[in-house]
């Protein structure tokens, strides 16, 4: 059975900038692992125009859906260009759920929840494929 990869990245304020989950799907579909990303499930309700949209969303089935992604997963990759309250959470709960976290980010200064809760963090793109093979 394929291994399956959670995408996990930002999403608030970058609703129009989610470019790099194709690059994280294409590492992966070459590598032959499952995509999971929840942004194909959820771009529809991130195109909403009035301000604090997210208040009229069903809050639990959101968040529920999303976590259970991360236990259907086997590694989440973490893409983190800025500092995201739903990929930290899903991070965190995945690594409680013994996945591994994969971190790409050239933040400099990753907070220490961060770091403590992936397994590989990696600087760009390039480096992403031979973490995957390293945790698969």
């Amino acid at each position: 059975m394929k291994k399956k990869v959670f995408i996990s990245g930002p999403i608030h304020g970058m609703e129009n900038k989610q470019e790099y989950r194709q690059h994280i799907t294409e590492v992966c579909n070459r590598l032959g692992f499952d995509v999971i990303d929840p942004w194909l499930r959820e771009k529809v309700i991130y195109r909403k125009k009035e301000p604090c949209w997210w208040n009229n969303v069903p809050v639990a089935d959101f968040v529920q859906r999303d976590l259970e992604d991360a236990e259907r997963c086997d590694i989440m990759v973490v893409y983190m260009p800025k500092i995201s309250a739903g990929a930290c959470m899903e991070l965190f709960y995945a690594k409680l759920k013994g996945k591994k976290i994969i971190v790409v980010s050239d933040m400099e200064c990753l907070s220490p929840w961060i770091t403590y809760h992936s397994d590989i963090i990696v600087k760009d793109f390039n480096a992403l494929e031979a973490a995957l093979k390293q945790v698969s």
